[in-house]
């Protein structure tokens, strides 16, 4: 559930005076309010099944539990709180964090709203309501998939920042075209080697041969690439930790062996708030 936001977090800490804000904001606000909802579900899952056992009501489904309430003021009361809890879930989760992503790839041409629109669009083209229609799409080849690829992700940041840098950041290099974070022509490719490799390893059991039983069934959706790995099942089954482990290892042997060129040293900007 963590690996989008956990890599999302930084788009919302990026505004915070302190490492102090950041660290009450998120100890308080995301513990508290992620374990209520979870109760929440699990009495209100639990609940709609003794009483509506027999029937074909989906007890997993907010609007579908909606759907029963006889009463049409507390029917648009609740399908009101449904699309406002879907609403701010995703701007906050699925929205700002990949506008900057595609405003950042192109500041001159792409602004954040700009990035926002395009998300929007791209997120309607993958049809969310086709990977919702099957849970073991949505779970075992969705989640499973893009989990895989953002481990890797999580695994290289976790090495570079955390404990290659110590969370030791020149704040000034972010910000120019020839700092300290250039490296070449404007690539870690060591970070590159490392996500790919984290990536196939953690999703390279999504393929399975056709007319075999698997989460991409007769190839799938990695099919063509023909990428079977031994042990891949398994090894897609924990795909998140499988990517994250596999990145953070070789990003940081990489670095070891072929550490970084040292930029010429340019005075560091003074940022003041």
């Amino acid at each position: 559930f963590w690996s989008t936001l956990s890599l999302n977090m930084p788009d919302f800490t990026r505004f915070g005076r302190s490492q102090r804000d950041q660290l009450v904001g998120q100890t308080l606000g995301l513990p508290t309010t992620m374990t209520l909802f979870a109760v929440l579900a699990v009495f209100t899952a639990s609940a709609a099944t003794v009483v509506y056992a027999g029937t074909d009501v989906d007890v997993w489904n907010p609007v579908s539990l909606v759907a029963q309430l006889g009463n049409p003021i507390v029917t648009i009361l609740a399908l009101f709180a449904v699309a406002l809890a879907t609403l701010t879930t995703n701007v906050a989760a699925n929205l700002v964090s990949p506008s900057y992503d595609f405003s950042n790839a192109w500041p001159r041409m792409i602004s954040f709203r700009t990035g926002g629109i395009i998300t929007a669009i791209v997120g309607v083209l993958i049809q969310p309501w086709y990977l919702f229609s099957n849970t073991e799409i949505y779970i075992f080849t969705w989640l499973g998939f893009y989990g895989g690829a953002t481990g890797a992700i999580a695994g290289v940041l976790i090495a570079d920042y955390w404990v290659m840098r110590r969370t030791a950041v020149k704040l000034g290099d972010l910000y120019r075209g020839a700092g300290a974070y250039r490296y070449a022509g404007g690539f870690n490719w060591r970070a590159i080697v490392a996500l790919a490799i984290g990536a196939i390893l953690a999703v390279g059991g999504a393929y399975t041969a056709p007319g075999t039983e698997g989460p991409f069934p007769e190839g799938g959706l990695i099919g063509f690439l023909h990428i079977e790995l031994p042990w891949g099942g398994f090894l897609y089954d924990y795909s998140w930790i499988v990517g994250l482990l596999a990145a953070f290892l070789v990003y940081w042997a990489l670095a070891a062996v072929f550490p970084e060129e040292r930029v010429a040293a340019e005075p560091a900007a003074e940022i003041t708030a």
